[in-house]
C-alpha cells in the first residue's frame, strides 16, 4: 500500500494472485479483488472492495464479502526523513465460517533519486461473536528503480511471522498517462518465491489500476 493521497483522484483497481505450487496445501489457490476509491481530501482516501473472490486449495472458489478501506496521508513528500501514512479497514464476510475483521498499520515510503522503498506493517484482528482474540501481524517491503515512469523493476518481500511464511521475488511496476486526459493506468506484475516450506513455492502477482479526476 502507498501512503500517498492525491486530492479528488478516483481509482478503479483489479488485483490478484495465484499460487504455483503442486503441494496439496497450496495447489489451485488464487484470489482476485475489484475496488473503487476516491480521495475526498489531500489526506484521506476511502476505498470500497466490491468483489473479493478466493479459491482455497482443494476446494471451489467463493465470494468473501466486502471491505471498506481507508488510507490516511500524515506527512507531505520530503517533509521528514520518510513519508508516512496509515491504513485502516473493515472486512465484512458473507461466508458462514469466516469472521469479520479489522486491519490497521503504518505505511512508510522513502525515495532516493530513482530508488523508491516502501514498507507496510499491518495488524489484523477478527471481530464479532466467536472472534479469535489474537492479533495477526504481517509486513512487506517493495523496492523499485525508475528506469522510466512506465518501467520500474524491483523486488518485493512478504512476511507473515504467525504463519512462519516468508516470500521474496522480482516485480515490474509502472504507469502511463493517457494523452489528452487527466487519467492514467498503473500496473504491477511479478512473482515471489517461498523462502521456507510454510510459504507457497511461487505466487504470481498482478495489479491494474485506472486513475482519473
Amino acid at each position: 500500500y502507498s501512503p500517498y493521497v492525491l486530492a479528488t483522484q478516483s481509482e478503479i483497481e483489479v488485483r490478484g494472485y495465484r499460487y504455483g505450487d503442486a503441494r496439496a496445501d497450496f495447489r489451485g489457490g488464487d484470489a482476485a479483488e475489484l475496488s473503487v476509491a476516491h480521495a475526498f481530501t489531500d489526506w484521506w482516501k476511502p476505498e470500497i472492495y466490491l468483489v473479493r473472490h478466493e479459491t482455497d486449495p482443494g476446494s471451489g472458489g467463493q465470494l468473501l464479502g466486502y471491505e471498506f478501506e481507508n488510507t490516511f496521508q500524515f506527512t507531505q513528500p520530503g517533509e521528514f526523513w520518510a513519508d508516512f501514512g496509515f491504513l485502516a479497514s473493515y472486512e465484512h464476510q458473507i461466508v458462514a465460517n469466516l469472521r469479520d475483521a479489522i486491519e490497521f498499520g503504518p505505511l512508510v515510503e522513502k525515495t532516493f533519486g530513482r530508488f523508491a522503498h516502501r514498507f507496510n506493517f499491518i495488524w489484523e484482528k477478527q471481530v464479532g461473536a466467536g472472534a479469535d482474540p489474537k492479533y495477526m501481524f504481517r509486513y512487506s517491503y517493495s523496492g523499485t528503480y525508475a528506469m522510466s515512469a512506465a518501467f520500474r523493476p524491483g523486488v518485493e518481500v512478504y512476511a507473515r511471522p504467525d504463519d512462519h511464511a516468508y516470500q521474496a521475488g522480482p516485480i515490474v511496476a509502472g504507469e502511463w498517462h493517457v494523452p489528452g486526459t487527466t487519467s492514467g493506468l498503473e500496473y504491477r506484475v511479478g512473482v515471489v518465491f517461498g523462502v521456507n516450506a510454510a510459504a507457497p513455492r511461487q505466487t504470481w502477482l498482478a495489479q491494474l489500476e485506472y486513475e482519473f479526476f
